[in-house]
Formats: C-alpha cells, sequence, structure tokens
C-alpha cells in the first residue's frame, strides 16, 4: 500500500469542467495513487468531456445551483453501487461576469446570491445529502483561494463568497462530529491557469503578476493544488480538521520583493 493509502478508495469529485480544471488535475493524481473516481459534472456536454478525460471512471450530471439534483445524483450514485465513499472534492465555484467588471459596492443582488448558492451552499447541500454514503472517517476537501482579506478588484464578490465557504468548514466539522469522524477542509491555491480564471476580467495581468511575486519566478501549477487535496483525502491528514491550507508557493510572504519594489519605484 503507499504512503497515502487510497488504493481502492472511492472518491467522488464534483466540478470537472475540462482538462484544465482544479477538479480533472485532483482526478489524475487521484487515478495515480490507485483510487477510484466518481465524476460529478455540471452539463451533458461537461459528461462528454469527462468521459473521454476519464474513461474508466463514472461520470454523472448535476447542476447543483437546483438541490434537488445533488439528492438525484446521490441516489443514483448509491443505486450504482457506489455506497461506502471515502472522499468528497467540492471544485465548485461560479460568479456571473457576464456584464463587465464593476465597482464592488455595485454588485448585483442577484449575482451575489447565485454566486452564494453555487460556490458555498452547494458544499452544504452536498454534504448534507451524501452523508449516510460516506465512511465513519471519510474526507471531503473544498477549493478556495489563498486570501479571502485581499480586495483584488477583478475578483470582486467572490472573495467574501469564498470566505463564507470556509467559514462553513469548522460548521459542518463540528455538525457532523455528532455522528460521524467526517472531516472538512479546503485547498487554498494561488492563482492558477484554467479555464474558468480566464473568464475573470484582469485575471491574466493578476496572474502574470503572482508569476513574479512567488519567489521561484514560476507560477503555481494546478498539480501543486492537487497534490493537497490528494493528502487530505487521505488519512494521513486525520489531524486536520476545518482548515484551509494556503498553496500558494510562497506569494503571500514575497510582495516586497525586490525586483517587484524596483519597478514601482524605480
Amino acid at each position: 500500500m503507499s504512503f497515502l493509502g487510497l488504493e481502492g478508495r472511492k472518491i467522488v469529485v464534483f466540478g470537472l469542467a475540462n482538462r484544465k480544471s482544479v477538479a480533472c488535475a485532483i482526478g489524475r493524481v487521484l487515478e495515480e495513487v490507485g483510487a477510484e473516481v466518481i465524476h460529478v459534472v455540471r452539463s451533458p456536454q461537461r459528461e462528454e468531456a469527462a468521459r473521454k478525460l476519464f474513461p474508466r471512471s463514472p461520470v454523472y450530471t448535476c447542476d447543483v445551483e437546483d438541490e434537488r439534483n445533488i439528492v438525484r445524483v446521490r441516489n443514483a450514485i448509491a443505486a450504482d453501487g457506489h455506497g461506502s465513499i471515502s472522499g468528497i472534492v467540492h471544485s465548485i465555484a461560479y460568479a456571473n461576469y457576464s456584464e463587465g467588471l464593476k465597482p464592488f459596492h455595485e454588485t448585483l443582488k442577484k449575482d451575489f446570491l447565485q454566486a452564494v448558492n453555487i460556490s458555498c451552499f452547494s458544499l452544504i447541500a452536498i454534504s448534507n445529502h451524501f452523508r449516510d454514503l460516506l465512511e465513519e472517517h471519510a474526507s471531503v476537501v473544498t477549493i478556495s483561494i489563498s486570501t479571502t482579506r485581499m480586495a483584488a478588484e477583478n475578483y470582486g464578490y467572490m472573495a467574501p463568497v469564498k470566505a463564507a465557504l470556509e467559514s462553513s468548514l469548522c460548521f459542518l466539522a463540528k455538525s457532523f462530529s455528532a455522528f460521524s469522524g467526517v472531516r472538512f477542509n479546503a485547498v487554498c491555491p494561488g492563482l492558477l491557469k484554467t479555464s474558468a480564471s480566464a473568464g475573470i476580467p484582469g485575471y491574466v495581468d493578476s496572474y502574470l503578476f503572482a508569476e513574479q511575486a512567488i519567489p521561484r519566478k514560476k507560477a503555481l501549477q494546478s498539480r501543486e493544488a492537487a497534490d493537497v487535496a490528494a493528502f487530505l483525502l487521505s488519512r494521513r491528514s486525520s489531524g486536520i480538521n476545518g482548515q484551509c491550507l494556503v498553496v500558494d508557493a510562497g506569494m503571500g510572504f514575497n510582495y516586497f520583493d525586490r525586483q517587484i519594489v524596483a519597478g514601482v519605484v524605480g
């Protein structure tokens, strides 16, 4: 058995969109260590993509914006004999940037509430409806961001939504502790090159800045975040619960890098 001990363990991964998705990177790592991956995607189009990327994995469709779909996919997974689940990956986020970049104070209520529903409440709903399928010491891992306290103008209202997601972890861990040993944690990566991030106004410039702010001068890779997710899904992380693990290759402590400073004041 490998160090992580995930061989034969069933892990449900929500959120794969394409080969650049964090969920795809996590699925790849889990396959490499011998886990049985079950993918849940948003649409039939993504189901087709998932089947091409992971031909050995069962794939289900579920638009989490409607909670009834979460119940439906839970029932389908159980009916197909995929009970006794060792872990769940929640790699789901959505924000409506169709009207372009707006000042935070002009955030539309409907957009904010939709983002909370899809990006945050879906974790609570999935955990609730899948609880009877989870093993006694299962692990639930969500994907957040490296900091929710930085007012990145182009990220806007998604930072407060991610803050709510992170806060939910300790409440889920506490409520589940009444009847199980299920753990809830988050991987919080720095800026990644994903298709979803490409839709954020100004993201490319922020990504290029982040690359220079990282001490190694090399951007964070999705695989690096995926490796941490696999660790949190394993029993090797049994002492970690209700936590947010920042994976930013050191960006958070390096804003006064002399090259960056020289570019501003030089």
